[in-house]
């Protein structure tokens, strides 16, 4: 699963390298297919089941795109947020893995939106250990977001991964009844994909007519960051940071 999720790294690193302005996201999906495939990988996203079978080799989401962004001929432009997403199998094991890349100018509570979904993520990284609850991390998760004025979205969470891309259990971001009700203990060996979404605005979103483009109801800036982790016997392990 490391040499899975360092290729997603590599796929990242190159999408950073070339989101540029003037860029379309449908070069940035190609070139970030071209990199998981020559490193030999499969890319877990294409052809994934749903209204439609997903069309790209990446979701790529920008500004008010919270996942699941279909690739295209959307020009990026200075002051945009682009989240890219990506899943690989190797030699068969899953990595998957998400980052928003800040393009040029982007305007200050965009930017705070960014560092503190990045920082939600690193809470939760921080606070996995066997024998903790999950309903425990996703609570300072949760906590930590909204006490920097950003919402957490409810209706996408994190899940297990493995052999197959996703996997029992779901993992969210929030505390809810439900989640209370079923908690999680987290063990040795489990490997979850832990991956925020926060928005500037409300937490409500909705999905495009395309099927998949999920957007916030607000249209105001959505941010997404995902590690694959693993739960180790003294805390957790990062599999998608490039080592």
């Amino acid at each position: 699963m490391r040499i899975a999720g360092r290729i997603v790294q590599q796929v990242h690193q190159r999408c950073r390298e070339i989101c540029k302005p003037g860029v379309t996201t449908r070069e940035i999906d190609e070139e970030g297919c071209r990199v998981y495939t020559e490193a030999g990988a499969k890319g877990l996203f294409k052809g994934y089941p749903g209204p439609t079978p997903f069309p790209a080799n990446l979701c790529i989401s920008v500004n008010e795109e919270v996942v699941h962004g279909i690739a295209g001929d959307r020009v990026i432009k200075d002051g945009d947020i682009v989240g890219v997403d990506c899943g690989v199998e190797f030699d068969g094991w899953c990595g998957d893995a998400a980052t928003t890349i800040l393009v040029g100018n982007v305007d200050p509570a965009t930017r705070k939106l960014c560092e503190v979904t990045e920082r939600v993520l690193g809470i939760a990284i921080e606070n996995v250990r066997p024998g903790r609850k999950w309903s425990q991390v996703a609570r300072l998760m949760q906590q930590y977001a909204e006490s920097q004025g950003m919402s957490v979205v409810r209706q996408f969470v994190g899940h297990g991964i493995g052999s197959k891309m996703h996997e029992p259990p779901q993992v969210p971001n929030f505390v809810s009844r439900e989640l209370l009700g079923n908690d999680i203990e987290l063990r040795e060996g489990v490997v979850l994909a832990i991956e925020p979404m926060c928005n500037l605005g409300s937490h409500e979103v909705r999905t495009l007519r395309d099927g998949w483009t999920v957007v916030t109801v607000d249209r105001k800036p959505s941010a997404h960051y995902e590690h694959t982790v693993a739960v180790t016997a003294d805390g957790s392990d990062v599999l998608t940071d490039g080592r």
